[in-house]
């Protein structure tokens, strides 16, 4: 009688588990099919899409293939990029601005600046047909900079010598283990004077100025977001609403469209390739290559 008591409560035992895993299976399979709807069908039938480029900004080959996802998306009726950002990279900047311009080719494009928005940031907000800033925006720093640092007389106090073997007087310059010649910052002033040239020439076109008006305007300084609409460099003042409005304006983008948030999705890595990037690699100033030269606005990490 025991045996058969025993076995009866080890059955019910039994049957709870079953039951639990059964249950657990259930609500794994419904959220693993409702993950893959998301993702399938994360931006709605209509809406207007809102990209966020926030910190420094470096050249993102995953943001780039977003861009382009959204401007064959017909779903997506316009997008909204909203910009925070001191600056960064040239070639970061500039990959940003023609990805956005061929966002633009398919659907209205409009910036809307935040707090800061320059140098590299600037250039961003030139690749959408519209910029809007906030009466205190910090925007304009239209230039290039180039940085290094020379440590000989350091390295002689401490009774350490360099040698460097290479193939022309110019190879590797600037170099911090060897003095800045007069050829060298030529080379490297030209460097920086030619990126300057298209930075210039992009606020032109883009802003309809004629170059010498620009280059008065492109002396490195910084503006306000009152004092930028006064010189041409943005359309509007106001933030997202007026956005909205510009939008249904001048390109008939319903104002009732939902607004869909897009996130970059970067694999695992591309932190630790930026600091390696400017970090690991800058003590022979490979960060001065040519897609390393800085649009940025107080670069000093501090």
């Amino acid at each position: 009688m025991a045996l058969d008591v025993d076995r009866y409560f080890d059955r019910r035992r039994l049957t709870r588990a079953l039951r639990f895993w059964r249950i657990a299976a259930i609500v794994a399979i419904v959220a693993f099919v409702a993950v893959a709807i998301g993702r399938s069908d994360a931006i709605p039938r209509a809406s207007v899409a809102l990209l966020e480029v926030h910190n420094v900004i470096f050249d993102d080959t995953d943001r780039i293939e977003l861009l382009d996802d959204i401007a064959a998306d017909d779903r997506v009726k316009a997008l909204i990029v909203h910009i925070d950002s001191p600056g960064g990279t040239v070639v970061g900047g500039e990959n940003l601005y023609l990805a956005l311009r061929r966002v633009a080719e398919k659907k209205p494009v409009v910036a809307v600046m935040a707090e800061l928005a320059t140098s590299a940031g600037y250039m961003v907000a030139l690749g959408t047909d519209h910029i809007v800033a906030r009466q205190g925006t910090v925007t304009g720093s239209i230039g290039v900079l180039m940085q290094s640092v020379e440590v000989t007389e350091l390295m002689a106090k401490l009774g350490i010598s360099a040698d460097t073997i290479k193939s022309a007087p110019l190879k590797a310059t600037p170099n911090p283990m060897e003095k800045l010649t007069p050829d060298a910052r030529a080379a490297a002033q030209d460097v920086v004077m030619d990126m300057y040239d298209m930075f210039v020439d992009m606020v032109a076109e883009r802003r309809n100025m004629d170059r010498d008006a620009t280059l008065k305007l492109a002396d490195g300084r910084v503006y306000t977001g009152r004092q930028a609409i006064q010189n041409g460099l943005i359309d509007e003042i106001g933030g997202e609403r007026e956005a909205r409005a510009w939008l249904k304006s001048a390109r008939n983008i319903d104002d009732r469209l939902p607004i869909s948030v897009v996130e970059v999705r970067h694999e695992k890595g591309f932190l630790s390739g930026i600091l390696d990037d400017l970090m690991g690699k800058a003590l022979f100033s490979e960060r001065l290559r040519l897609d390393g030269l800085i649009s940025l606005w107080h670069p000093q990490l501090h």
